[in-house]
């Protein structure tokens, strides 16, 4: 546990550092948001009406910026064979390295939540909503996201194939979480239907996400 610790808090601190990823995933994020109201125009029931698929989607997008960072960097310096070889599971390995993250990259799209949804037109009771499943669905992307990153890992223009093979697997968060945050904002589900679904899926991605990234990262190193 002190290694898988240790791994955890060189993950954060490489990624908060200028190029890490982290503060690339949030700029984008903002950058999404600020912009979509000028497409938009200025009717703002329509733009509160979409601002959950906007925040959403936006969140979807900059986790999927920064995944190409999760192995990418460690195959490339050569620490990625001493995580494989060293007596911590692969499996453990991976999934503080998936928290890790979602610490650096995941948690500040859900802080910056508030905020932007006043760009939005979103009342307190939406923005809060649209951060509690941001809050409940990002750690799906991520965990889904790994798979696609252990795949990519050792092919060349491997950030273009995790891309195909993790926005499909992205595409039930987000209808959930988009689902969930509409309901309500305009119903008529009920918000916890949808709500539950999406921690289940999150839960499942967190069971699977290791087990699988971990069998591609030892297939594709052999």
């Amino acid at each position: 546990m002190t290694a898988l610790s240790a791994l955890i808090r060189r993950d954060i601190r490489i990624a908060l550092r200028v190029g890490g990823g982290a503060l690339i995933g949030v700029l984008f994020f903002l950058t999404v948001v600020v912009l979509m109201p000028f497409a938009v125009g200025p009717d703002l029931a329509l733009l509160s009406r979409l601002g959950p698929a906007i925040l959403w989607l936006g969140a979807l997008l900059a986790s999927l910026l920064t995944l190409d960072r999760m192995f990418m960097a460690d195959h490339e310096d050569g620490s990625l064979d001493l995580i494989t070889m060293s007596r911590t599971p692969l499996e453990l390995a991976c999934a503080g390295k998936a928290l890790a993250h979602w610490l650096a990259a995941g948690l500040p799209l859900i802080v910056a939540t508030p905020v932007l949804g006043l760009l939005l037109n979103l009342d307190m009771v939406a923005t809060g909503a649209v951060a509690l499943t941001l809050l409940a669905g990002t750690p799906a992307l991520t965990f889904t996201g790994m798979i696609g990153a252990a795949l990519a890992v050792t092919l060349h223009r491997g950030g273009l194939l995790m891309a195909v093979l993790v926005l499909p697997l992205s595409i039930p968060v987000l209808i959930f979480g988009v689902a969930a945050s509409q309901a309500v904002i305009v119903g008529p589900m009920t918000f916890g239907a949808p709500f539950s679904i999406l921690c289940a899926l999150s839960l499942v991605s967190l069971v699977i996400g290791p087990f699988a990234a971990a069998a591609s990262l030892r297939q594709g190193l052999d």
